[in-house]
């Protein structure tokens, strides 16, 4: 099953299929079709909200949502981070919505990340319904309207706890709902929405340009006419002409939108055997350090876990041969979600989590000020706290 995601990742991210090797070929006519198939059921279920035989939710709160229009890489998580935040440090708590898919590994970062703040994190596949439990429970206060409603205060205080529709707070604050981020919300339908934000990834924003499971756009591009902000992630890390290229595709299907440009600026290290020590990064200065990636294929590696520490450690052990010095693993903080546990297999040396932040980029007079004015504008309240670049 791994193999055959990978082929169809690489079929989705090349742009010559001539290049393809033949297994990968062979391929192309099952995924058109399923692709074919999925295009057909999109288009069914967009027709049925827009004619109102499928109903939205509309919460007593501003909701903001960010998701994408392809899979992975596409920093959505640390916008809804650095969006809660934002509005936590304001006074404003904020409720986040996640699926929860993927082991829960988002839910623990934001969880991690997020501690201590006024935040709480919804888990569950009916987002909807979640967010009308916590609502219920915890009372809400629209910042623009300062209407309020009580909830029940009944264990307000405990964090943690999760109930019969999956929903977890994981704060341990007991203030009203001021607003609600849809976390991979760009195609949830379900819920009314005030604000869309649509992340692209620089590093490879479309792919092949064709649907779900033939490429990666699990909509076509013509869905970026109903975001009000995109943001090319990754923007570090790609020239500019690339960008240029990047943001004119989107004004061509949105000339009204709003483009920002983030990065990943790298925080600190914490040793996988201890997630509260906090190691800067000149740490790894002078050191000899093996960057472990593509464990975030949590499944498969699970199954083959003596397989692939054997390979690791055997790269360890070639790389301390090598330098006469014991070299230390990194892996991204989101991998270290996925399974902490097996990462510690590689004792006696030891393993570090990069943790890093989203971080705006000014570009062409757009910055991290200008997208807190736009929230600003939509909670009709002043934001402060957080930095902006």
């Amino acid at each position: 099953m791994e193999k055959l995601r990978r082929a169809v990742r690489e079929i989705a991210y090349s742009r010559d299929r001539s290049q393809l090797s033949s297994r990968h070929r062979s391929l192309l006519p099952l995924l058109s079709i399923a692709s074919s198939v999925y295009g057909v059921a999109l288009s069914l279920r967009r027709h049925l909200y827009r004619f109102r035989l499928f109903s939205k939710h509309r919460l007593p709160v501003p909701v903001i949502s960010v998701g994408n229009l392809t899979w992975g890489g596409n920093g959505k998580t640390p916008m809804v981070e650095f969006i809660a935040a934002l509005l936590a440090d304001s006074g404003i708590s904020p409720l986040i919505l996640t699926r929860g898919y993927a082991g829960g590994d988002e839910a623990r970062m934001l969880q991690r990340h997020l501690l201590g703040k006024s935040a709480n994190v919804g888990v569950g596949a009916n987002r909807a319904a979640t967010a009308a439990a916590f609502i219920e429970k915890y009372g809400y206060r629209d910042p623009r309207t300062c209407e309020h409603l009580e909830g029940d205060s009944t264990d307000q205080k405990m964090g943690g706890k999760a109930g019969s529709n999956g929903q977890i707070r994981f704060n341990h604050c007991c203030e009203e709902i001021g607003a609600a981020i849809l976390d991979d919300g760009m195609q949830h339908w379900q819920l009314s929405r005030d604000l869309d934000i649509v992340m692209v990834n620089g590093l490879c924003p479309w792919g092949n340009h064709q649907l779900l499971p033939l490429g990666p756009l699990r909509e076509p591009l013509t869905a970026l006419g109903r975001a009000n902000i995109a943001v090319i992630h990754n923007a570090d890390l790609v020239p500019e002409q690339t960008l240029a290229s990047i943001e004119s595709a989107i004004r061509e299907v949105n000339k009204s939108i709003k483009v920002f440009f983030t990065r990943m600026a790298p925080a600190y290290f914490f040793e996988v055997a201890n997630m509260d020590s906090v190691i800067p990064l000149e740490a790894v200065s002078n050191n000899v350090v093996l960057c472990v990636s593509a464990i975030g294929s949590a499944d498969a590696f699970v199954k083959s876990v003596e397989k692939e520490i054997d390979m690791i450690k055997k790269q360890l052990k070639d790389l301390e041969s090598k330098f006469s010095s014991r070299p230390t693993v990194i892996v991204t903080e989101k991998d270290y979600d996925r399974d902490p546990e097996i990462l510690k297999h590689l004792s006696p040396y030891k393993s570090w989590a990069l943790s890093a932040k989203l971080q705006f980029i000014p570009h062409k007079g757009c910055s991290g000020i200008c997208f807190k004015n736009l929230l600003e504008e939509l909670l009709q309240v002043k934001l402060s706290g957080v930095p902006y670049t």
